[in-house]
């Protein structure tokens, strides 16, 4: 994506920004463009971006980075100033500059192969009949293991199954915290905006109450 984006041009139009040679040097307008078409992708806020170009090596290499660093490259106060010198159209310019390239290379025939013969070309066109496929069993919404949904369904069988196996032999019923492990559920799966970082400290807290709930289930059984 970064190859496919003429940076140059771009700067010819961001130094059109700063008329005077006195003052502070501004930030390389890869450094600056880059950061807000990553922003705009993954809808991070200012601070979580500064940490995802922290930590992220890809991101580094598309803003421009002569090398991986441990330091942050920029701070969340600095991205307001972007986006006052940097309008949506250019990001959006952008965009197109690598959608575009992306299905010009998708197109091109692979490396190293020849341009086929006209006969052999209309050979290779010739329509051979039509192949039926059956897509019932394609499957669909696959959910990947940290998707905090699955969590919640094992946490709330497992209590069913606490629920049941006391119930059954008159034991004593631990505590699960369900409705703490629910309430932690929900303001994730009714929030419309979902960081990275509460996603993960949620992942964290469900796999602490089917922990506990897995330990209960083991000394009951």
């Amino acid at each position: 994506m970064a190859d496919n984006i003429p940076w140059e041009v771009f700067e010819l139009e961001y130094a059109e920004l700063f008329p005077s040679a006195t003052g502070n040097v501004a930030k390389p307008l890869r450094l600056a463009l880059g950061s807000l078409i990553i922003q705009t992708k993954y809808q991070f806020a200012d601070r979580e971006l500064v940490e995802m170009l922290t930590e992220n090596p890809y991101f580094q290499y598309f803003i421009g980075l002569p090398g991986y660093q441990q330091e942050p490259p920029i701070e969340a106060s600095v991205l307001v100033l972007f986006r006052k010198r940097i309008s949506m159209d250019m990001i959006m310019k952008a965009n197109e500059y690598m959608l575009s390239n992306h299905h010009d290379d998708e197109n091109q025939p692979p490396s190293g192969s020849s341009k086929l013969p006209e006969d052999k070309k209309d050979e290779e066109t010739i329509n051979k009949g039509t192949m039926m496929l059956d897509a019932t069993c394609a499957p669909s919404n696959i959910r990947y293991p940290q998707d905090f949904s699955l969590l919640n369904e094992a946490r709330e069988k497992l209590e069913n199954i606490i629920d049941r196996f006391s119930k059954s032999y008159g034991l004593k019923k631990p505590r699960t915290y369900r409705r703490e492990a629910r309430k932690n559920y929900l303001a994730l799966a009714k929030s419309k905006k979902r960081s990275s970082k509460k996603i993960r400290k949620t992942i964290r807290k469900q796999l602490g109450y089917v922990r506990r709930n897995l330990s209960n289930a083991n000394q009951l059984f």
